[in-house]
């Protein structure tokens, strides 16, 4: 087998392994599930993934990789801090039933049990809060928000949507979308100093 030939059958297999996961979880998904499902060897699986618990963590990142890219593209996009910060609202806050949200929710139960996969969910997550934190920094140097604590205001702001995210993917019907929108609004408006309907 070709370097060449290993990366894209590890990046199938990833791929592969990322739809498993959401669809039976990361608790219930095994290695021959996997290489079940990608019509490979489970010796295959074991060559690119020394254990099952490595598989679970390079999957879950290689799921949450994509969602960060999009999140890379907002910050260096040239466009102003408001337009970023509701760029990233946009793209963090939960919409209906979202496989990447199921993936994120199952992670962080699984992560309390796996020391592999809990190193994979925080240096992920810091990355979204460490994101957010430069977006109103940099809004607040050039006077577009007034926020004491850029900082705090990014934990605050991620902490207030995974809540949201949690009870929009167990209780269905429990709130809305809209409302959802309108809370992480109105927190987010309070955090920098402006209006909600500025960030719609």
């Amino acid at each position: 087998m070709t370097r060449r030939s290993a990366e894209v059958r590890l990046d199938s297999l990833l791929r592969t392994a990322c739809q498993v996961i959401v669809e039976r979880g990361l608790a219930n998904t095994r290695t021959a599930d996997v290489a079940e499902a990608a019509g490979v060897s489970q010796a295959l699986v074991f060559y690119h993934f020394a254990t099952k618990e490595r598989l679970l963590a390079e999957a879950f990142a290689f799921a949450a990789e994509q969602d960060l890219a999009r999140l890379d593209a907002v910050v260096r996009s040239a466009a102003d801090p408001l337009e970023k910060l509701k760029k990233i609202i946009r793209l963090y806050a939960p919409t209906g039933r979202s496989k990447s949200w199921t993936l994120w929710i199952d992670g962080w139960s699984e992560s309390l049990r796996t020391p592999a996969l809990n190193r994979v969910c925080r240096n992920l997550d810091l990355r979204w809060k460490e994101a957010l934190t430069g977006v109103i920094a940099s809004g607040c140097a050039d006077g577009t928000f007034d926020c004491p604590d850029p900082k705090g205001a990014a934990w605050r702001i991620n902490a207030l949507i995974d809540g949201l995210a949690v009870q929009a993917a167990i209780h269905d019907r429990g709130v809305t979308r809209r409302q959802l929108t309108d809370w992480i609004r109105l927190a987010v408006a309070r955090e920098i100093g402006r209006e909600p309907a500025e960030l719609g």
